[in-house]
């Protein structure tokens, strides 16, 4: 299989799936590890399992469910991605690109990211929200970029401009939504790592000292797509666990699913606040 996707994949992908539905969705989420609860909150739900889908990159990774969920959310059609894919799995960044390609394809013009996040910043805690102002795109910036390949003009230009990914005027709502209901949002830079091994305090330190907020294994990749094609983007990461810079804590996967019990309550006021406002 190449590692990069073509336009008649992404259409065999957006054909499986308009078919199965008649609703037209405008927003789609995409939910990180252990935050897929979220998806339970959907009306009227049509779902679709994504290993049924042409050409999906499926996730094998616990917490990640594996499904979509369209309905409606706050009076606004959506399309839920309860269990994403990610680089470390084996998927090419092309084929991580694939969902929100469809997303595009099916008209859905803004796109709600989500992830479960190390806090590098020490003022974070466990439990924390943080809306992502901007990014360090480590894995793109140095060669597995999902753009790389035969650019699909149908989306974007060549070189598409990434001054401001994550869209102002949806940061300024969620951030007022956050005040509405004493939510406490924090606001920073969110960093993307290959994974799966977590990081080492040295990389930790060397994150932090680059001016990165918290750091996760996804969202950027998909963040950028989502700016070739033109769509308005939010994202949010749900800090799993707190860094110690000195290597004095140790990081595990089902720290952060537990710490999704904490976030998704959260997380939902928040997204349901900003769907409604929409």
């Amino acid at each position: 299989m190449s590692d990069f996707i073509t336009i008649e994949q992404i259409d065999a992908a957006t054909t499986f799936i308009r078919e199965r539905i008649s609703l037209q969705p405008q927003v789609g989420l995409v939910l990180g590890s252990g935050l897929g609860a979220l998806a339970e909150a959907v009306e009227d739900p049509v779902i679709i399992l994504t290993r049924e889908i042409p050409h999906w990159p499926i996730s094998t990774v616990a917490g990640h469910e594996g499904r979509l969920v369209i309905g409606r959310l706050e009076g606004k059609a959506v399309l839920v991605l309860q269990g994403r894919a990610h680089y470390y799995e084996g998927h090419s960044m092309s084929r991580i690109g694939l969902p929100v390609r469809v997303m595009q394809r099916l008209g859905v013009h803004t796109l709600i990211l989500t992830n479960a996040a190390g806090g590098l910043n020490p003022e974070y805690s466990p439990g924390d929200l943080m809306l992502i102002t901007d990014h360090l795109s480590l894995l793109p910036m140095t060669g597995p970029n999902p753009l790389r390949g035969p650019n699909l003009d149908e989306f974007g230009p060549r070189f598409p401009d990434m001054s401001q990914v994550y869209d102002l005027g949806l940061l300024a709502l969620a951030q007022q939504v956050s005040d509405a209901n004493a939510l406490a949002v924090r606001q920073g830079v969110y960093v993307c790592l290959s994974g799966p091994s977590f990081e080492t305090p040295a990389d930790c330190r060397f994150l932090r000292q680059a001016g990165a907020d918290a750091v996760g294994m996804s969202t950027v990749p998909e963040a950028i797509v989502a700016k070739h094609g033109g769509m308005q983007v939010l994202g949010i990461s749900g800090i799993s666990n707190k860094i110690d810079l000195n290597g004095k804590n140790i990081a595990s996967h089902e720290e952060v699913l537990e710490a999704g019990k904490i976030i998704v309550p959260k997380l939902t006021t928040l997204i349901k606040g900003v769907l409604a406002e929409l």
